[in-house]
């Protein structure tokens, strides 16, 4: 599955992750790249909770990035 990450630079340096799909799904990283690793934790835990729960997982994403020139 995939699901879009929102990843920002803080105040402070720190990377943080969210899950727009996912409400409440925020992860950080040192890097952009720790972000991302501990963002797909994050997610897998959402979604096991979901499951757990017995409620839908919300459908992954399918986008494309378009690139025009000025």
């Amino acid at each position: 599955m995939r699901y879009r990450v929102l990843i920002e630079q803080d105040e402070d340096g720190i990377y943080v992750a969210e899950v727009p799909t996912l409400p409440g799904c925020i992860s950080q990283g040192r890097t952009r790249s720790e972000a991302v690793e501990n963002a797909k934790e994050a997610i897998l835990a959402y979604l096991e909770s979901l499951q757990a729960h017995g409620e839908p997982a919300p459908p992954s994403i399918c986008e494309e990035v378009v690139e025009v020139d000025l």
